[in-house]
C-alpha cells in the first residue's frame, strides 16, 4: 500500500519535521497544483506529479477545475503504468485532504 503523506513525512518528538529522502526511481512521488490565468483572465489549474528521485514529470493534468476525483484519476493511471510508489507526497490542499484520495 502506498504511503500518503503531506509535506512532512515523519514528526520528531520535539515537533520538528523530517522529510523522507527518495532512494530510487518510483520511491517517492510529489504532487501539487499550479494556478495561472489565461489571456482573458480565467483561472486554469495544473496538477503536476513528479518522481522526487529522478525529477521526471510523470503527469500534468490541466483543467479549469480540479478536485479530489481528478487527483485519484491521475494517480490511478500512473499506478497502472508505473506501479505503486512507496510514498506519495502532497501539500495539505483540500484536494489532497479528501478522504477519497487518502483511501
Amino acid at each position: 500500500m502506498v504511503g500518503m503523506s503531506r509535506s512532512c513525512e515523519m514528526w520528531e518528538g520535539n515537533g520538528s519535521c523530517v522529510r523522507l529522502r527518495p532512494e530510487h526511481r518510483d520511491h517517492v512521488w510529489s504532487n501539487d497544483f499550479v494556478e495561472a490565468r489565461t489571456h482573458d483572465g480565467r483561472k486554469v489549474r495544473l496538477l503536476n506529479v513528479i518522481d522526487a528521485f529522478t525529477r521526471e514529470c510523470l503527469a500534468i493534468r490541466v483543467a479549469r477545475k480540479l478536485k479530489a476525483p481528478d487527483v485519484i484519476d491521475v494517480l490511478s493511471d500512473l499506478f497502472i503504468l508505473r506501479g505503486v510508489p512507496a510514498h506519495v507526497r502532497s501539500d495539505n490542499g483540500l484536494e489532497f485532504i479528501a478522504q477519497s484520495v487518502q483511501t
